[in-house]
């Protein structure tokens, strides 16, 4: 006669499963943590009872014993749009394939909830942490090197920083796009920045409009800069006061997609035909930028291959592996339909 299942208020566990599979708790342990090491017919048998008693392991008693969680921790700035996703998606899957659980925090781009979750996601038993970009308070990095937590930072390229990275240089990609579009013979150029003062991207992505200017014999000072928040409504916003102007840009260069989608639509919204009237860029290549109309011309972000290589590289630094200390990928410009000739001419 088989053993009586658990009662049914009763939380089932590990020995409930190995008594209803026929199978020692070794085996069960197994089949969960490591089930290549277990023949097809007791892995079947073994999942066939976890799923009929509704049995989840014991996550907390399994890191004591282990002195570890499993567990990393990722801190975004916003989860308000597709700015971050397909990275966060790859850094996912690669931690799943490696039995690594993640945890995920936004802190709305404030410097002071940031640390707070630092904090929060250390005391949870976030063995790593994924970082957004270099700028933050230096008593959360004190904080994570007295703790030795290891952590990545993404999204940014900081030659020389000291500091384990994975990302792309922002001022080289706004600069490299904004050399084409003033090869399209603009000259009267603006800029919707995200707020610059606690975000490097952003700063960067500035740095390099000022740049690209300068290497092709305009004044960096004739920019017409503004800022945003990374809103659509905002960069409607902001391009309708640019564009309110008495000697309007005829190319409104962005700091990402969805400022540039909010351009695009106050564009419209004015009759303004683009790129016929004024030109308008993105940044990020979020699925968004290839749907709109006329599709937006952006810089293509590496973002799953940062979000795989920022897990693969966490994985390594807390299985006590080397792993690349600063490493730099490439954004490339992918071109679509709102960028045009200056109507006026070179």
């Amino acid at each position: 006669m088989p053993d009586a299942p658990p009662h049914e208020n009763a939380i089932p566990t590990l020995q409930d499963v190995a008594r209803r599979a026929g199978v020692s708790t070794a085996t069960v342990s197994r089949c969960l943590n490591a089930p290549q090491q277990v023949s097809a017919k007791t892995r079947d048998s073994v999942m066939a009872a976890v799923n009929a008693l509704g049995y989840a392991p014991n996550f907390g008693a399994r890191a004591l014993a282990a002195k570890r969680t499993n567990t990393f921790g990722a801190i975004v700035p916003t989860m308000r749009n597709a700015i971050f996703a397909e990275g966060l998606q790859a850094f996912q899957e690669e931690l799943g394939a490696h039995g690594v659980t993640l945890l995920v925090a936004s802190s709305s781009y404030r410097p002071d909830l940031e640390a707070d979750q630092i904090r929060a996601l250390v005391a949870r038993g976030a063995a790593a942490l994924l970082l957004i970009g270099h700028d933050r308070d230096p008593e959360s990095y004190a904080f994570l090197e007295k703790r030795q937590v290891p952590y990545v930072i993404t999204w940014a390229h900081n030659k020389g920083s000291g500091k384990t990275s994975i990302g792309f240089d922002n001022t080289r990609a706004m600069a490299d796009l904004t050399g084409e579009v003033i090869a399209l013979g603009h000259r009267r150029l603006a800029l919707i920045a995200g707020e610059r003062s606690t975000n490097d991207r952003a700063r960067d992505r500035a740095t390099g409009v000022a740049q690209a200017m300068a290497a092709n014999g305009l004044d960096p000072s004739d920019l017409i800069l503004t800022e945003a928040p990374y809103r659509p409504d905002a960069g409607a916003a902001a391009f309708g006061d640019v564009m309110a102007r008495l000697v309007p840009p005829t190319a409104v260069l962005c700091g990402n997609d969805v400022i540039a989608a909010g351009a695009l639509r106050q564009a419209h919204a004015m009759g303004l035909d683009v790129p016929g009237d004024v030109s308008i860029t993105g940044f990020d290549n979020i699925e968004l930028a290839g749907l709109l109309s006329p599709g937006l011309p952006t810089v293509a972000v590496p973002h799953r291959d940062m979000g795989r290589g920022a897990a693969r590289t966490l994985v390594d630094l807390c299985n006590g592996r080397p792993a690349g200390r600063e490493i730099e990928l490439t954004a490339q410009i992918t071109w679509r339909a709102s960028l045009g000739p200056a109507p006026d001419g070179p």
